[in-house]
């Protein structure tokens, strides 16, 4: 082991660690410390520390007995069991030996430890599984009973210690992630348990003063001196004690938590922030200053948000105690702005944390944080991550409802005058002035868990709105009473629902049998207040849009029942009253829709109400139809144009109509009829107002699904089926031909219930066993499918400053991102249509090629349409991707002309989309095999599909799209890329082969991406001459760069395969074009001497026995050729045997160079250097301010009386050694 320092054999003359014992036992061979004693009893004996501590079989405290047991017995042999132990919980294989312990050096013992644990990767602080996470636990518990139950003798034997804390230090400071990793841990656990016992030591230090004091101060004649003395003695033992754990702690904090805050493993800095905030909580009078505080603030700006974490819990612990936190004003103020920053931090469990935080700071005084502090925490009850609006909530909550001051003390406990009522108010004036949001549900989600019982006091909140105000009090302005009222909808509904509004659901929670008790009583409370205050509430505000929406959305979490049992009949016929007069005076959609859905929640045929709201019911609905039907005939019979007053009647009656028809079931009322009539006089007229045509639609629309249920129920008579399908049908005619109208709204109103129509009475109307509707399936045509693409196309897919459709508010940014959302829908609904397979899917084409242009709007909508039809089809989803590269090729072609510039914009455009198009095919080749190919098939059909523009000689028109269509190339498989070049050259002439051109570019390039991985399965390229024409050419050729080109000259060496290309049609197995056997020769030629036609011209040279249909040149000289090919074959795969052995043998040596140059390396994650501390960069600024060294002692509160305690005696430690110049002589204030 280390000599540790010279430093500790000079202390009161002790001896070190050195001049150990000799004997460790005969027989014991290395590591082999076993556990004796209780556990013998149980069949343990066997098992060393780590086995026993791993496996958790005994309890910590006997383990600890019987190591105790052996260490007073020989503390050699304990000491190198404990040893073993640490070594072996670092997942070290290896042990250390007796002789090791005597001889070797401690730095010496971890060199050899790290040997045998730099080939284990994980170690038992990263092992996953139920046992592995116990270890952690036992691991701590086990050093935490050691020191408690040596610290009355071992302990101070200076010897124990020192040795545990000696290895400690040397294993934290390793390079070995393990060893660092568990040392670390180790340490700080063992400097926790020091703690406890330097607070116990000071606990007797002040009881042995007090009763020294009490002994003392009494009269002589009573006076003890015999006790007096023992007292002394006592004392004195105390503070020599004290000072020994001093000089402990000070060693571990300086050896181990000085580095290893600031260490690169970010687990491990967590492991030393969590311990400080542990001792300064646990021993507040030696820890909690400013010399230790520190480390915590620099900390809080860490990387990691594991260790930012642990900074806020090890805070929080302290700022529990008030008495503790008025200790940390000076913190407090140096830090705050920078906890207030992390109520935003990118990890939710910090942000939430932090906040708790604040909400501690807060209780502890209020005149820490500001109001610019408190507002950035308040906004964040509406986030949209729960946890983070609950603790801001629960800030809130604290800040402006906690306070209650004397004069509040004799309010009564409910009704307008109470405290509640004031504090309602203030929860008004807060939801109003947060005007970045307008969600009273987030808000009232984020108060739940902490003022439930407030946004329960319903009764407070019908005062406030019913009754008048007192004299002097300040009445609610309307906009308060509209922001009471939803603030008192949404607690209903929490109250009732018991769940968080939408976007804060965290999955559906099962409900414990306490909370459905509130619920349920909650709800017979809501029902018996509101079934009273409802109606008086909506006399009262009859004529307000806002709050009359929000009020009639009240009784659907009635408890209906309440109504009969409870007597309220007449305040029922009072609600149905009410709802009565609102839908006469209102012609808001959204007032009409809630009178509907009120009406829809009361005529439940399970209660008995049911009767006395049907017959309300029916007796509106028939007093709407025949009013709506008067009004359309004196508004059709007029020859003339009918005037704004009797379109305005009409309009108000068909909205009411509309709006009931889509909860309530209004088939005994013939709709249909007027509604058809009222649309087609609009188109013969074409000067119908467009509110009415859209309703009209709408309403038909209603009346077409209602008799559908109907006949899906089996409740129709017989022949209704063939009525919906007349009716069905002339209504998608109908709004086909309103797809014309010069109105935006009524054509997107039209397109909407069409994509509607034809999803719903698609061939899908017959699943689920409902084969009898197939006579009401509809397929559109041609023309149809036309239209409503091009409705697209010309309505969706336009500039933001083309759109007209808000009416001059373009400017507004809301109306924009509205009428984004709008078209977004539309998109939506046609997708359905491509995706369900009820238009063809090749008219997807024209959506998909806007994908790029359009990404950011509809980018997920197309890629998500791209997938569900890839599933459906996946070759004919393939074929619709290409053919929408054609269509963008086309345009480019009649925008540009027919020189193709490749680098042009559009170009690029469209190569870009095809590499993105190629992205949406994964990585499982064999699963799009043949849609891959085929996709490759349309698209060379298409490359040679037209002449070309310069007559015989000059590329076809398309040639440019083989271009394009290399981004696929790689997605085919070896075997396809043969097939696919083979396919290619049915369609290519010699001449084309022999080009070299720039215009000849794309085809060039697309062969050799078939080409490339498709000749040998063993060695596809081994090396060629490059462009450059640098490399060694090998004896396998390699197809040439796409920008090579071949000179002049080589083409007329080329002309004795004339034969060959009359023949390609068939030569369909061949992979490559067949060369000219006079270019085969170069490859006798010196490589340097090569010209550079030669080179690419060899680059296509192939093996004539892989063309057995190909017509030959004459004998001899094919001869020549085969013979020259099996030498290349045989010299290549030497060449790659040569490599390939080569290449071993360097990487054996770079290993065995590796392991004797570095003793201490691992298979770790991060790279292993020298420095394992975290980068200058990586600190945060507040490391360049002064820290004066002196303050790094612990020097532990004197007690009362207690004698001036000299300088600590010189450590063990050199500080020079072990601290960092960036840690000296700083400070944080």
């Amino acid at each position: 082991m280390d000599h540790l320092s010279p430093q500790l054999a000079a202390r009161k003359g002790k001896k070190a660690l050195g001049d150990k014992a000799k004997g460790v036992g005969a027989g014991r061979g290395p590591g082999v410390g076993r556990v004796n004693g209780h556990h013998q009893e149980n069949g343990m004996e066997n098992m060393t520390l780590f086995e026993v501590v791993k496996a958790g079989k005994s309890a910590t405290q006997a383990v600890v007995d019987d190591w105790i047991e052996a260490y007073k017995h020989d503390r050699d042999v304990a000491l190198l069991d404990l040893i073993n132990f640490f070594i072996q919980c670092s997942g070290c294989r290896g042990a250390v030996s007796g002789e090791m312990f005597r001889n070797m050096q401690n730095s010496e013992i971890i060199r050899k430890m790290t040997e045998d644990v730099k080939r284990i990767g994980d170690y038992p602080l990263t092992l996953s599984g139920p046992q592995w996470k116990k270890f952690r636990i036992s691991f701590s518990d086990f050093i935490a009973v050691l020191v408690r139950q040596c610290q009355y003798s071992i302990i101070y034997d200076e010897y124990m210690m020192d040795t545990i804390i000696s290895l400690l230090t040397g294993l934290s400071d390793s390079q070995v992630r393990a060893f660092r990793h568990t040392s670390t841990l180790a340490a700080m656990k063992l400097m926790t348990a020091l703690v406890n016992v330097a607070l116990n030591l000071s606990i007797n230090m002040d009881n042995t003063q007090r009763q020294y004091e009490a002994e003392r101060n009494k009269a002589v004649a009573k006076r003890a001196n015999d006790r007096l003395e023992l007292l002394l003695q006592k004392r004195k033992e105390l503070q020599e004690n004290q000072d020994e754990i001093e000089n402990m702690m000070n060693a571990i904090f300086k050896g181990v938590f000085v580095h290893r805050y600031r260490d690169a493993i970010a687990e491990i800095r967590a492991i030393c922030i969590e311990e400080i905030g542990v001792w300064m909580k646990l021993y507040s009078d030696a820890f909690l200053n400013d010399s230790y505080l520190k480390y915590v603030g620099w900390t809080m700006h860490d990387k990691q948000g594991e260790v930012r974490l642990k900074c806020l819990t090890a805070l929080q612990g302290l700022f529990y105690s008030r008495e503790l936190g008025a200790r940390l004003e000076l913190f407090t103020s140096r830090f705050k702005d920078r906890i207030v920053s992390m109520t935003l931090d990118k990890e939710y469990d910090v942000a939430v944390q932090a906040i708790k935080l604040l909400t501690l700071v807060l209780q502890s005084s209020d005149e820490v944080l500001t109001a610019e502090d408190c507002e950035s925490v308040y906004h964040l009850v509406y986030s949209a991550h729960r946890p983070i609006a609950v603790s801001a909530g629960e800030f809130l909550f604290k800040k402006l409802f906690s306070h209650q001051g004397p004069e509040e003390e004799g309010l009564p406990r409910r009704g307008r005058q109470s405290l509640n009522g004031s504090l309602i108010k203030t929860t008004v004036f807060f939801f109003l002035e947060s005007e970045l949001h307008e969600h009273g549900a987030y808000l009232v989600d984020s108060l739940w868990d902490c003022g439930s019982d407030l946004l329960k006091d319903w009764e407070t909140m019908i005062s406030l709105l019913l009754d008048e105000p007192m004299p002097g009090e300040e009445a609610l302005t309307d906009r308060q009473e509209t922001a009471l009222v939803e603030i008192m909808l949404c607690a209903i509904r929490q109250a009732c629902e018991c769940h968080p509004p939408v976007g804060r659901a965290t999955g559906k929670r099962v409900l414990t049998a306490k909370e459905k008790k509130t619920q349920l009583d909650d709800r017979t409370r809501i029902t018996e207040m509101f079934a009273v205050a409802l109606p008086l509430l909506l006399a009262k505000y009859c004529v307000d849009i806002d709050k009359v929406t929000n009020l009639l959305q009240i009784p659907k979490y009635f408890d209906l029942d309440i109504y009969t049992t409870g007597r309220l009949e007449k305040h029922l016929d009072a609600l149905l009253r009410q709802i009565w007069e609102v839908q006469d005076k209102h012609t808001d959609t959204e007032v009409l829709e809630a009178c509907s859905t009120t009406y829809h929640s009361l005529c439940n045929e399970e209660f008995t109400i049911f009767n006395r709201v049907d017959i309300a019911r029916s007796q509106l609905l028939d007093e709407l139809v025949d009013k709506f039907d008067r009004l359309l005939e004196d508004f059709l019979q007029e020859g003339e144009e009918p005037d704004e007053d009797d379109a305005y009647q009409v309009l108000s009656t068909l909205k009411k109509i509309s709006a009931f028809h889509n909860a309530h079931d209004l088939s005994k009322w013939d709709l249909f009829t007027s509604n058809y009539r009222l649309l087609n006089t609009g188109l013969q007229n074409g000067d119908m107002p467009e509110q009415i045509v859209i309703h009209a639609m709408q309403c038909t629309h209603y009346i077409i699904l209602w008799h559908l249920a109907k006949v899906s129920d089996g409740t129709s008579l017989k022949g209704d089926m063939v009525t919906l399908r007349k009716q069905m049908r002339a209504f998608c005619l109908m709004c086909q031909r309103y797809l014309n109208s010069i109105n935006t709204a009524v054509k997107e109103q039209a397109f909407t219930i069409l994509c509607d129509l034809l999803l719903i009475f698609s061939h899908q109307i017959m699943s689920s066993g409902r084969e009898q509707l197939e006579p009401l399936v509809y397929t559109p045509d041609s023309s149809l499918q036309a239209e409503l693409l091009n409705f697209i196309l010309d309505q969706v897919f336009i500039d933001q400053d083309d759109d007209s459709s808000t009416d001059g508010q373009q400017d507004d940014e809301a109306s924009k991102i509205e009428a984004l959302h709008k078209r977004r829908n539309l998109l939506a609904a046609y997708c359905k249509l491509i995706v369900y397979n009820v238009v063809e899917m090749n008219t997807g084409a024209d959506i998909f090629k806007q994908y790029m242009r359009y990404y950011n709007d509809y980018g997920d909508i197309i890629k998500d349409t791209m997938s569900k039809t890839r599933q459906i089809d996946k070759v004919q989803c393939a074929k619709t991707l290409v053919l929408s590269l054609q269509m963008l090729f086309n345009d480019m072609l009649s925008e540009l002309g027919f020189n193709v510039d490749r680098s042009s914009s559009a170009f690029c455009g469209i190569k870009e989309l095809a590499r993105r198009f190629s992205l949406t095919f994964g990585l499982d080749q064999m699963k799009t095999r043949e849609a891959i190919a085929m996709l490759h098939k349309d698209g060379i059909e298409f490359a040679f599909k037209e002449p070309s523009p310069q007559g015989e000689g000059g590329p076809p028109l398309n040639v440019a799209f083989l271009d394009i269509l290399s981004e696929f190339s790689s997605k085919l498989i070896r075997q396809d890329k043969r097939t696919v070049h083979m396919y290619l050259e049915r369609f290519m002439t010699f001449q084309m082969a022999l080009q070299r051109e720039d215009c000849w570019l794309p085809l060039i390039s697309y062969r050799n991406s078939l080409q490339v991985g498709g000749d040998d399965d063993t060695m596809s390229i081994i090396s060629g001459i490059s462009s450059r024409g640098s490399t060694v050419r090998s004896k396998k050729s390699k197809p040439a760069a796409a920008s090579k080109r071949k000179l002049p000259e080589e083409e007329n060496s080329c002309s004795s395969t004339d034969a060959v290309w009359m023949n390609r049609e068939q030569n369909v197995q061949t992979p490559v074009m067949m060369h000219s056997p006079h270019l085969t020769s170069t490859v006798l030629r010196d490589p340097k001497k090569m010209r550079p036609e030669d080179s690419y011209a060899a680059a296509y040279a192939m093996p004539t026995e892989q063309h057995p249909h190909q017509p030959v040149p004459p004998q001899q000289h094919t001869q020549v050729t085969w013979m020259l090919t099996q030498r290349q074959q045989a010299e290549a795969r030497q060449q790659q045997e040569r490599v390939s052995m080569h290449y071993a043998k360097m990487r054996n040596h770079m290993q065995q160079a590796i392991r004797r140059g570095s003793g201490l390396m691992e298979d770790d994650e991060e790279p292993i250097v020298e420095d394992v501390m975290m980068s200058s960069e990586d600190r945060l600024e507040d490391i360049n301010e002064g820290m004066d060294f002196d303050t790094m002692d612990i020097d532990l509160p004197a007690s009362k009386n207690r004698r001036e305690r000299t300088e600590l005696k010189p450590d063990y430690f050199d500080p020079s050694s072990i601290m960092d110049d960036s840690v000296l002589n700083v400070s944080m204030f």
